[in-house]
């Protein structure tokens, strides 16, 4: 018999709280998704990537939010 069970997944600890997503405890949370996808976004770099092609014409003065950070909130947003 071979032992199925996925290895957990360790993501960067928040404040000195160790976060830790194991996928062999059946429905305990939905939001964990939300999580990983942070973490690969975070290795990949997909929003810092995207808003360099993407030119952006707002005075820089009045700008609040880089574009990379309104590009990574829709993305989570999204999904």
């Amino acid at each position: 018999m071979t032992d199925d069970t996925v290895p957990p997944f360790s993501f960067p600890a928040v404040g000195r709280k160790k976060i830790t997503a194991a996928f062999d405890g059946g429905r305990l949370s939905s939001d964990g998704g939300v999580m990983l996808l942070a973490q690969a976004e975070r290795r990949l770099g997909i929003a810092s990537r995207l808003a360099a092609l993407m030119p952006d014409r707002r005075a820089s003065a009045r700008v609040t939010h880089a574009m990379a950070d309104m590009i990574r909130a829709r993305i989570f947003a999204i999904a």
